[in-house]
């Protein structure tokens, strides 16, 4: 084949440090839309974003020129600097050092995006902690529990 091909749907999940309700309803559209600007500058367009006051999730086709790790720390530095321009307040603002990313089938897109854009329903029946567990035990993800919570 005389080209490089893929299509690699991620849905990526990354958290306030300490887990900080910083991201509240004044501002989270305008945020949302953020994320999925920096999404499409490092060429993996965004196809949902959604959030819920500690913890962000995206839905993203990922470039095959970028490494995942390197996508996660443009994604966290660029947001970070964005929250703190927006407000005096937001100065002691940061994210957790890691994050979770998870495969996506592409007939699973749809249900997928359905799910991150209807976080705060989903936030009324589990908090973040349960969420997360929960998809690393659906992923087969295993995690050190003295490092997942910083």
């Amino acid at each position: 084949m005389g080209q490089s091909l893929a299509q690699n749907y991620l849905h990526i999940i990354f958290s306030t440090k300490h887990r900080k309700p910083w991201i509240k309803k004044p501002f989270e559209e305008s945020f949302h839309k953020y994320l999925s600007v920096v999404c499409r500058d490092k060429k993996s367009p965004s196809l949902a974003v959604g959030s819920h006051l500690d913890h962000v999730h995206i839905l993203c086709r990922l470039s095959q020129t970028i490494a995942l790790s390197d996508f996660m720390q443009k994604i966290k530095s660029n947001s970070s600097r964005w929250m703190k321009d927006l407000d005096s307040s937001f100065d002691d603002f940061a994210w957790q050092d890691g994050y979770a990313a998870f495969s996506v089938s592409s007939g699973a897109v749809e249900s997928v995006r359905g799910y991150i854009l209807n976080q705060e329903q989903q936030h009324k029946r589990e908090d973040y902690r349960t969420e997360i567990i929960s998809l690393l035990k659906e992923h087969e993800i295993e995690y050190d529990d003295r490092y997942f919570w910083d």
